[in-house]
């Protein structure tokens, strides 16, 4: 039972299977583990909160499972020099929470904030509504501690962000795994803004919302936030949060505007209009902290709450341009309807990112296949639109295969160059992100995963 609760994450990938699990406290420790493992010859496999979307934390062939849960100290905080070094292990909204009162805080806020882990955000390049305007993970990493896949013990980058050479810092953030474990990090902290106003905009067509995201950045205004939800996402988080979404709404748009107070109100006026123009039926902005709240903890309980209409869900991750989003969201909707689905889309609106929830009931005959076959087909939408395979989820066992759709394969083989200079021997979760190999969750072309993989 524990070994099967370590073989998983929170994707639909099933198959997996863990050797040994270990739980570290220490670098030392975690230097130990990947040690014996290779001496054995045997795989190992980082893991954080297992939160992850895409099979990265799923074990293949019997590896060592070295989760850096335990590892969860904040170090240092130097609110002087507007750092915090952070074990991998440290929940990202238990950093907010201590960092309260210091006028700082860690930008990066996945909708998983309240579970996922720092190590976790690091290995996928995590993003979240509030990165928009600051960026998303690799841009808040300044150094991290790194067992490599041989045991030895590196820092990658330093405190002030000014590292020379090649920026191994940057290729290990969002490496997802495979070219070490990330044993303390030094996260850039980001000055609280003097001003937010939080707006919610509800539209009758989702098209017209998705229009105004791109309008609003047209105009020159970068938010802190622009996030869409759709009628049936509305519907689902409304009877929770009691937010006062406009729950007639085809779509509403989510607008966070920080700075200045001048600018910001400037900006909220701005805003109203441009709304208003691209037919916004409703216009309101948060009167207070605890009505901001609401909205921002609707937006994130959005994954649960798909619950009351399906046990379970598919979320995909591709990222589009912000001029393309009417287009391709119409496309979405047609492809889940041809194949008698029910889609939900909560997504990061600002930076085309998008997150597209296929509900359904498991225990349904033949329903995998059916949403497996929507979720080929978005991510094929997505790529032909000009977008990538994954803005935050990382590539994992579930979008390798896809791989070759954005990438060549001059770029394919660089990339394994890259990842075989960290780890010669390929010991280091194998069988993940490059579309190689033999192990589990290897497929061939965009053939489905070998039986057992999904359920």
């Amino acid at each position: 039972m524990a070994l099967g609760l370590y073989s998983r994450d929170g994707s639909v990938t099933r198959g997996g299977r863990a050797g040994v699990v270990c739980f570290p406290e220490t670098t030392d420790e975690v230097a130990a583990c990947v040690r014996i493992a290779v001496a054995h010859g045997r795989a190992f496999v980082p893991r954080g909160a297992g939160t992850g979307l895409a099979g990265g934390a799923v074990p293949c062939d019997d590896p060592v499972v070295v989760a850096t849960t335990r590892m969860d100290r904040i170090h240092e905080v130097d609110v002087e020099r507007r750092f915090a070094w952070v074990g991998p292990g440290v929940v990202n909204l238990d950093l907010t929470r201590h960092l309260t009162g210091t006028g700082l805080h860690f930008a990066p806020d996945p909708s998983s904030q309240q579970s996922c882990t720092i190590g976790g955000n690091v290995a996928n390049n995590s993003g979240g509504p509030h990165c928009l305007q600051d960026g998303v993970t690799s841009a808040h990493v300044l150094a991290v501690e790194v067992v490599l896949p041989d045991g030895e013990v590196v820092v990658l980058g330093d405190e002030e962000g000014r590292a020379v050479g090649y920026d191994l810092r940057g290729a290990f953030v969002g490496g997802e795994g495979t070219l070490g474990i990330a044993t303390r990090i030094c996260v850039r902290l980001c000055e609280d803004p003097p001003e937010v106003a939080t707006l919610l905009l509800g539209f009758a067509r989702v098209e017209d919302a998705a229009a105004t995201v791109s309008a609003v950045i047209a105009d020159g205004i970068v938010p802190a936030a622009l996030e869409i939800m759709d009628q049936r996402v509305v519907e689902a988080v409304e009877p929770f949060v009691h937010a006062g979404y406009p729950t007639d709404a085809a779509a509403v748009l989510i607008v966070e505007l920080d700075g200045l107070p001048a600018g910001v109100a400037a900006e909220v006026e701005r805003i109203t209009a441009i709304g208003h123009d691209h037919g916004a039926g409703t216009v309101r902005v948060a009167a207070d902290e605890d009505e901001r709240a609401r909205i921002w903890k609707g937006r994130k309980s959005a994954f649960g709450a798909i619950a009351v209409i399906k046990p379970d869900y598919y979320l995909n991750d591709t990222v589009i341009p912000r001029t393309r989003l009417a287009e391709v969201l119409a496309k979405v909707y047609e492809v889940v309807d041809e194949r008698d689905l029910i889609v939900m889309n909560v997504f990061h609106a600002g930076d085309g990112n998008l997150h597209p929830l296929i509900v359904y009931d498991a225990r349904e005959p033949g329903v995998m296949e059916r949403v497996l076959e929507a979720g080929e087909e978005i991510v094929r939408i997505s790529v032909e639109a000009g977008g990538v395979l994954s803005g935050e989820h990382g590539i994992g066992l579930e979008k390798k295969r896809f791989m070759h759709l954005q990438f060549t394969d001059a770029d394919l083989v660089a990339q394994d160059r890259l990842r075989r200079a960290f780890d010669l021997h390929g010991l280091a979760n194998p069988a993940k992100v490059l579309p190689t190999g033999a192990s589990c969750g290897h497929v061939t072309s965009l053939g489905r995963p070998p039986e057992g993989m999904w359920v």
